[in-house]
């Protein structure tokens, strides 16, 4: 019988990890290498071999309501994107809440995790991890929950460009990248066009004398805001909207968004416009990067081809010289090495996991690992559902199918992503948000029952249905259940609206509308019934109406102009 269980991390899904399984009645143990929680969103100024990094401006690209956990809101005063240092607050505050520090063993480190001799009967493993002194401690737990993240080591692909070896200038990945103090007034290229690489080359380009962003496939670009101003995610993550793109052909649908993304700047103007239709990969959000185009600060290249003495070269043929630095934007490695390799990973280096969870070759499911999941959405509430359905399955309350079938499962969704994706690595890592977090809450027992929704409650079915998919929907019922989640529903827009209120706005004075003005009506009715009482005369009447509107409507935008302009 399950009852202690390792946590490997004390980040974002270490985090809820421990809180889930205090919930169920279990004993974690967390072991964390540093010395304070967070992980990534933990921003340290020194680099930390094997540990994640992030730069110092760095702010979330989704909005608090959307990835705060399903229990517990954020301040409504926390603004809809935040700095990760707030970020960072937020999990101090989730963690003195459900009191989980307690939990957590820091400054130690884990070096293996095996199964024990009588693993096939047990599910138990032997830990063994280094503590603060350097002394190794041996442990024995019942199941295992793998938080470590994914981030911690880059992918620095030089060997793949020629004459890198005698370039003048500094070559280095992002993951060392702090700040833009460096490149002041300098010639940078950044290369790879994620959201890092967006971010880091806005950035760099209000410092640097000049910054070109290299890109292979180009990408849609997004602001955070959404009509009248409103959190993006917010507006269009949502269960009908998610309806819609089942129901109706892709084609369309790409055709209708790329056609509204074009109207705000034209990516194929800009020198943005990718390969792939909208819809089959992320959109890059990013704010700034069409504006930095459009005032010259930030120019458009393709592919980095290769290095001269003091330059780049680009796929097309150009060059450009005096180049100070490159970075490279160009993702990470995912690496466990604490866990033998053969246990989650395929032949070319994927991860083989079940659901991105679960590693089908164990006798008894006791292992999970968190977070190894790219998806058009929030990762936190992702992560936390994550948490719930493995804590059920190893205290045998969800059950998992055979061995065969879960490895067809894992090669059939492969093979779908394979078709967007092509590389391997990046299809196993692939999600559909909102069909993946229902999937997990119907094996927990929390995927909300719309139909009854519909009859006991209507009001709150149309917020869960119409409105942002937002955690709180998988607190409403079932295990776990959280009383406040439908008050958190029902006042989520409040939360939004509140940062916002820092200043009293006046309220214009109301004025009678136009189209309801007495002398309009009046006009309207009388042209309405000589049309009616002379069908011959209908056409001089309409002649008259319409010279009789242009000069309204010249009267109309005359005096609004007079009065914009005082």
């Amino acid at each position: 019988m399950v009852r202690r269980v390792a946590v490997v991390g004390a980040g974002t899904s270490g985090l809820v990890c421990i809180k889930t399984c205090v919930d169920e009645g279990l004993e974690p143990v967390c072991f964390e290498s540093s010395d304070d929680i967070g992980g990534l969103w933990n921003y340290k100024e020194a680099l930390e071999p094997e540990r994640a990094s992030i730069y110092r401006s760095l702010v979330v690209n989704t909005s608090k309501e959307m990835m705060c956990f399903s229990d517990f809101p954020m301040p409504a005063d926390y603004p809809n994107y935040m700095h990760n240092s707030q970020l960072l607050r937020y999990f101090r505050l989730y963690a003195d809440h459900f009191d989980l520090l307690r939990h957590i063993h820091f400054q130690t480190k884990v070096k293996s995790v095996t199964q024990r001799p009588d693993f096939s009967q047990s599910g138990q493993w032997d830990i063994v991890t280094i503590n603060r002194d350097g002394e190794e401690e041996r442990h024995v737990f019942d199941a295992v929950l793998v938080c470590a993240g994914h981030y911690t080591h880059p992918d620095l692909p030089l060997s793949e460009f020629t004459g890198h070896e005698t370039f003048s200038g500094r070559c280095f990945h992002s993951w060392e990248y702090k700040d833009a103090d460096a490149c002041r007034g300098k010639r940078v290229v950044v290369v790879g066009i994620g959201n890092s690489g967006g971010d880091i080359a806005v950035e760099i380009s209000r410092s640097a004398e000049k910054t070109f962003l290299s890109t292979r496939q180009g990408a849609w670009v997004i602001g955070r805001m959404s009509n009248n101003g409103l959190p993006l995610d917010m507006i269009h993550i949502t269960r009908l909207n998610n309806l819609f793109t089942w129901l109706l052909p892709k084609s369309l649908l790409s055709w209708s968004t790329e056609r509204e993304l074009n109207y705000r700047y034209d990516h194929k103007l800009y020198g943005l416009k990718p390969r792939y239709r909208v819809l089959e990969k992320k959109i890059l959000i990013n704010d700034d990067l069409p504006g930095r185009i459009l005032q010259g600060a930030l120019i458009m290249k393709p592919n980095l081809k290769g290095f001269k003495s003091s330059g780049v070269v680009f796929e097309d043929g150009t060059v450009e010289e005096n180049i100070d630095a490159v970075v490279f934007c160009t993702g990470y490695n995912g690496s466990f090495p604490f866990l033998p390799a053969a246990l989650i990973k395929g032949p070319q280096g994927e991860f083989r996991l079940y659901k991105r969870l679960f590693p089908p070759s164990l006798s008894q499911p006791t292992l999970a690992v968190m977070g190894l999941i790219q998806t058009k959405g929030p990762i936190m509430p992702t992560v936390e559902l994550q948490a719930r359905w493995a804590v059920k399955v190893f205290t045998g309350l969800s059950r998992l199918p055979p061995k065969e079938k879960m490895l067809e499962v894992i090669d059939s969704e492969r093979m779908r992503y394979m078709k967007i994706f092509h590389c391997p690595r990046q299809a196993a890592l692939q999600v559909d948000y909102i069909p993946y977090l229902d999937f997990m809450a119907g094996e927990i027992g929390v995927r909300p029952n719309f139909l009854r929704l519909l009859l006991t409650d209507p009001v709150l079915w149309t917020k869960v249905f119409c409105g942002p998919c937002t955690p709180y929907q998988y607190r409403l019922t079932g295990p776990g259940q959280w009383a406040g989640a439908r008050q958190a529903i029902l006042s989520q827009w409040e939360r939004v609206a509140q940062p916002f209120r820092t200043r009293v706005v006046p309220e214009p004075e109301s004025r009678p509308s136009v189209l309801f003005s007495p002398w309009l009506l009046t006009f309207g009715g009388a042209l309405t019934l000589a049309v009616l009482l002379s069908k011959r005369e209908m056409f001089p009447v309409l002649q008259g109406a319409a010279q009789i509107l242009d000069r309204c409507k010249t009267f109309l935008r005359d005096s609004w102009f007079t009065g914009y302009t005082q």
